[in-house]
């Protein structure tokens, strides 16, 4: 039975379901007017009273929100007094792309907390970003723990262990404090009990909740008051967007496009977004392709209320064909902003061809 705990003044749910999702069709690849392929998955919409506005799927099976979370996580980390703001705050909440100014800001966090790289338990990888990953492997540089993408996130947690007193080798166990106090953290913003905690890429654990109770989360943080660890966690992320992701990332050329909003992205086609005024989306793609993330989300925070116009560059990625436009990548009719409204021009037509 799913009964309902409160945890501290937040009403906490039982766990979601845990089954095989019932996605259905988020995203549509059009070429020459002909559906080529489909994308499915699940959204849900927000208002700004925290209402349901648009479900698509299956937004209340347990799933695993992966990096999107990771606001969350930096939440838990100032509640148990890490220190940090701004850029290093945003540092501790992102999936960088290892660019030389996300590697300085972890050695930072490091040398705050008194530890050194090699105290860093997350796993060894190349930069994240594929212009910073090429030009790494071209200097013959080996993975390191530094220039995977969570090593900010990984730096905090030795800092917010070493302020409590918190045994260092094993922050990643789950049930090590630093990690009992994120699960209770991500319980507190997505208003439901954890359904089960795994491993997530970078060795830390991962909570699965709902795409509904993610995009709860979303909202407590952006509109918690200034000052608190939810609103120091906004504004450093909205503040510092290339920090907690990377030179021409989609997730920052999202915050930059619309203000006040917060966002994040995780592996395996998750989008989380939220407005100060409450609204929220959550994107959950199936198959996990990043080509479907942004066009559902942007097409999300349109209905949400966004001008479509501020979204214009995330609508979809071109298809080519003979190197020129011949269709895209677009969300499905159910996400427009005023269902039927908006004309779907058949992109890329070929023209018919003249009798001879």
């Amino acid at each position: 039975m799913n009964q309902a705990v409160v945890y501290g003044s937040s009403l906490v749910a039982g766990a979601p379901v845990v089954r095989e999702p019932r996605h259905v069709p988020v995203a549509h690849l059009v070429r020459g007017g002909v559906v080529e392929g489909v994308h499915h998955g699940s959204v849900v919409v927000l208002g700004a009273d925290g209402a349901v506005e648009l479900r698509l799927g299956d937004i209340e099976a347990a799933f695993y929100p992966r990096s999107a979370l990771k606001p969350v996580q930096a939440v838990a980390m100032l509640r148990a007094g890490l220190p940090l703001d701004g850029e290093l705050l945003s540092l501790t909440a992102a999936s960088h792309s290892g660019e030389a100014r996300h590697l300085a800001g972890t050695r930072r966090i490091l040398e705050l907390a008194g530890v050194t790289e090699d105290d860093l338990r997350n796993v060894p990888d190349l930069p994240y970003g594929p212009a910073v990953r090429e030009a790494w492997v071209r200097e013959g540089r080996r993975p390191s723990r530094l220039a995977q993408n969570c090593s900010g996130k990984h730096a905090a947690m030795l800092y917010t262990c070493g302020l409590n007193g918190w045994p260092l080798e094993d922050y990643l166990d789950p049930d090590h404090p630093l990690q009992r106090a994120v699960a209770d953290t991500v319980e507190d913003l997505t208003g439901q009990a954890i359904a089960r905690v795994t491993v997530d890429g970078c060795g830390a654990p991962l909570f699965a909740v709902s795409l509904h109770g993610l995009a709860r989360a979303a909202a407590r943080i952006t509109t918690a008051p200034a000052g608190t660890p939810e609103g120091r966690v906004a504004h450093a992320v909205r503040g510092h967007a290339e920090m907690a992701s990377g030179s021409g990332r989609d997730v920052a050329a999202l915050m930059r496009a619309v203000p006040g909003l917060l966002a994040k992205d995780g592996f395996e086609g998750v989008q989380v977004a939220a407005l100060p005024d409450g609204r929220a989306v959550a994107v959950k793609i199936a198959d996990g392709a990043d080509r479907a993330r942004v066009p559902v989300a942007a097409a999300a925070l349109a209905r949400a209320g966004i001008d479509p116009a501020a979204l214009a560059e995330f609508a979809g990625e071109p298809l080519l064909g003979g190197g020129r436009p011949v269709g895209s990548v677009r969300a499905v009719r159910a996400l427009d902003p005023a269902p039927g409204s908006r004309p779907r021009p058949d992109e890329g037509r070929l023209p018919a061809r003249t009798p001879a």
